[in-house]
């Protein structure tokens, strides 16, 4: 199945809800947009010829939770693969929470529910800024867990299971013990088309994959009138739910082009100069009906965009997140998405959950009780040359 419906509707989901004159809002629509592009490109060098169905919405939010704990080159490195350099932290921050509010605006027959979660370790202390602005501006939840526990996990997966409506069951597997903290995203939507497909008109008919080989798959048809467009290179349609403020664009290449040339041309310039170019036509649309369930570390992608620096443990900086029990500095181990769609004759199914993993190497550290009863080692050293002046071994103290 052609993977461009998974891109195209994910971007659109979060793009088209942005009827308020807000600029900090309108920058962060722009700026998120680039980076779901960005992003989706580095994911098709690895799953080139592969299904790919992401949420930029969900991946920038959690990513843009964590950044609040970010700082130095760190957050530099952050703001620059997340395109929010122009915008402060506070007008990042409160872009977000005027985007919730909007998409909190859905008409009866979309459901569009954004829900955060702050996971932390026994033993790890988030400070109480990084604490104060992710329950002020992403109404996320807190909670402290024993991630030895093998509970921990199943806790923290029916909290994704529920925020996602049961379609995506689990984001984490297990634990490992240089895990301190998640941060958590998860969207859920659900919208009925404007006008729904006629199940009987839905037919077997053919559809050619990428190398050219056919199969017989079920298609929706219907006819009216569209927002459309057409080039040189592909047709498009949009097609709208419930009252039309959200709706999927579908951009199909022509034969005399490819997917492939498609993608090389997707950007956030042409993105906004191809939708203002579309205009009513009156035409007839068949459509597949498709399930895909997408699951992604988003790892290397995102180091390959470049913030590496926020996965290297020996210098990312996430000092303004908190502090841990465990040796060594705090940095991000992995961020995992996973997501659902379903498009049928009655409307679309989506949902989406993008965990931040944080880590910390080295063993936790204990509170201790020393009694020094044998014989010991000890030594004078100048702290400000580093110089051993003295040292010895005391075996009989007099």
């Amino acid at each position: 199945m052609n993977k461009y419906y998974a891109i195209i509707f994910s971007l659109l989901l979060f793009s088209s809800l942005f009827a308020e004159d807000i600029s900090s809002t309108q920058k962060l629509a722009t700026a998120n947009n680039d980076f779901g592009f960005q992003l989706f490109h580095e994911i098709s060098k690895q799953d080139a010829g592969k299904n790919i169905f992401i949420s930029p919405t969900s991946i920038a939010i959690a990513l843009d939770m964590t950044y609040n704990g970010a700082d130095g080159k760190t957050k530099q490195a952050m703001a620059k693969t997340l395109r929010i350099e122009e915008l402060s932290l506070k007008q990042l921050n409160e872009a977000n929470k005027t985007l919730k509010d909007i998409l909190k605006k859905s008409d009866p027959k979309v459901t569009l529910n954004i829900a955060n979660s702050l996971w932390a370790d026994i033993g790890t202390k988030f400070t109480s800024d990084f604490i104060n602005l992710n329950k002020s501006y992403y109404d996320a939840e807190l909670a402290t867990l024993n991630f030895a526990d093998v509970n921990s996990p199943v806790i923290i997966n029916k909290w994704v299971n529920e925020k996602t409506n049961g379609k995506i069951k689990k984001i984490i597997d297990k634990i490992n013990e240089d895990v301190i903290a998640f941060l958590i995203n998860a969207i859920y939507f659900k919208g009925k088309w404007q006008i729904a497909f006629d199940t009987n008109e839905t037919k077997q008919r053919p559809f050619y994959l990428l190398d050219g080989k056919e199969i017989l798959h079920p298609m929706m048809s219907q006819s009216g009138n569209y927002l459309y467009l057409k080039n040189g290179r592909f047709q498009a349609i949009r097609l709208p739910y419930g009252k039309g403020d959200v709706g999927m664009y579908i951009f199909l290449p022509d034969t005399s082009s490819s997917l492939e040339e498609f993608l090389s041309n997707l950007n956030v310039k042409n993105w906004s100069d191809w939708v203002n170019l579309f205009s009513n036509h009156e035409g007839t649309i068949t459509l597949p009906r498709f399930k895909i369930e997408y699951s992604k570390s988003l790892k290397d992608p995102l180091k390959n965009m470049g913030m590496d620096l926020a996965f290297d443990d020996s210098k990312a900086d996430f000092s303004k997140m908190g502090t841990s029990n465990r040796k060594g500095r705090i940095y991000i181990g992995d961020v995992k998405h996973k997501t659902f769609v379903e498009v049928n004759e009655q409307g679309t199914e989506a949902t989406a959950v993008t965990a931040v993993q944080m880590e910390a190497k080295g063993m936790p550290m204990y509170e201790f009780t020393m009694i020094v009863d044998h014989p010991f080692f000890c030594s004078i050293v100048d702290n400000k040359t580093g110089a051993i002046l003295f040292m010895g071994v005391i075996t009989e103290p007099k």
